[in-house]
Order: structure tokens, then C-alpha cells, then sequence
């Protein structure tokens, strides 16, 4: 089992709240049907994060980690641009900011970063879960971080099976077209690829 001290719960639960509860009132004040969806879906996701702690001990930073990803998703969505900020589609939210003009927007950052950290967390389940053959643990090879980039992969494609039903049930939402969805899993890829390489070249049991 993993030697890290146990999470302390209470700091975490304290943020994710705080933050939940303005974006619940942000997206009531705006009428905004999208976002509230979209917190029904992230009170889903605490409380299945909440049994997989049960379950397995997450460190501290690993809830941290999805802590910070909660906080970019609701500010994504609900933040407004500053005037002349370059942007993409209908809204002029955090969301749509291209950071470098046509290249990079904030919603493929956090997209890189979300599912890099998904993959991080698969990688804890399966190292807490598994044992070699001699009952030692196992080690970050090629072949079990591919395994924990692909978990990765997979809940990105989740994520964007959620997104479709956002754009099928809910009018004028921001979730954009076929490029952008293709793009939203390039960086999920490029997320899990950079989170299995930092798991590989960090792990003490790296070998």
C-alpha cells in the first residue's frame, strides 16, 4: 500500500464547496441551464470521488489535484472575458479564450490537465490494487502506464459522450462542433501521455 499520510478531508470538502455554491448561484442568476447541468454532473463526480477515497486512499494531492480541475471547469464556463480578449464562438467566456490566438485555447489546457490527472489517479488505483508475482509492488512500466493512459482516454471520451447530451437536451450551449471535439481529445491525449511520463520518471519504484 501506498506509505502517504492519510488526506485531510474537511479542507477539501470546504473548497469544492465554496466554489460549487457560487457557481450555483452564478448560473441560476444568468439562467444558465448549460451550467447547471454541468454542476449536477460535478456533485455526481464528488460523490464517486468520495467512494473511490473510501476505497483506496487518495493522497492529498491527487484530491487537490481534481479540487484545482473542479475550480477551472466552473470558472471555464461562467467567467467573462475582459473586452478585446480574443476568443472563440458565441461566448465570451474563460472557456473560448484563445490563449495563443488559433492555437491554443484554456478549454484544451484544462481538457490536457484533467485527464492527465484521471490517468495519475488510475495509475494509484492500480498500484494500491495490484502486486507482482512475489508479492512485491508493481512498478510504472511502459505497459501499465499505457494501460492507465488509455483509462484516461476513456473517460475523456465519457466526458465528451456528456457534452453531446448537453447539446441534444439544452439550447445555445458552448460546447462547439466536430473540430472542436476532436481537438478536446487531442489534449486529453496529450495530458495522459505527459502524466504517464511524469509518473514513470518520478516513482521511487521506477525501474
Amino acid at each position: 500500500m501506498s506509505s502517504n499520510p492519510p488526506a485531510k478531508l474537511l479542507p477539501v470538502f470546504l473548497f469544492n464547496g465554496a466554489y460549487i455554491a457560487l457557481a450555483v448561484a452564478m448560473s441560476i442568476s444568468r439562467g444558465n441551464r448549460e451550467f447547471i447541468f454541468y454542476i449536477v454532473v460535478m456533485l455526481v463526480l464528488v460523490a464517486v470521488m468520495s467512494l473511490v477515497h473510501r476505497r483506496v486512499k487518495l493522497t492529498t494531492g491527487l484530491l487537490w489535484a481534481f479540487s484545482a480541475w473542479g475550480l477551472a471547469h466552473m470558472a471555464g464556463g461562467l467567467c467573462p472575458l475582459p473586452a478585446g480578449w480574443p476568443y472563440n464562438g458565441d461566448h465570451a467566456v474563460l472557456y473560448s479564450w484563445w490563449i495563443i490566438p488559433e492555437r491554443l485555447k484554456y478549454d484544451q489546457i484544462v481538457h490536457a490537465y484533467g485527464f492527465g490527472i484521471t490517468t495519475w489517479l488510475c495509475w494509484h488505483i492500480l498500484r494500491n490494487a495490484l502486486r507482482q508475482p512475489d508479492g512485491g509492488p508493481v512498478h510504472p512500466t511502459f505497459g501499465m502506464l499505457t494501460l492507465c493512459a488509455a483509462a484516461g482516454m476513456g473517460f475523456g471520451a465519457l466526458n465528451e459522450v456528456i457534452e453531446f447530451i448537453a447539446v441534444l437536451t439544452i439550447p445555445n450551449t458552448n460546447v462547439g462542433g466536430y473540430e472542436n471535439t476532436g481537438w478536446d481529445l487531442v489534449a486529453n491525449l496529450v495530458g495522459t501521455i505527459l502524466a504517464a511520463l511524469a509518473i514513470r520518471f518520478t516513482a521511487k519504484s521506477a525501474v
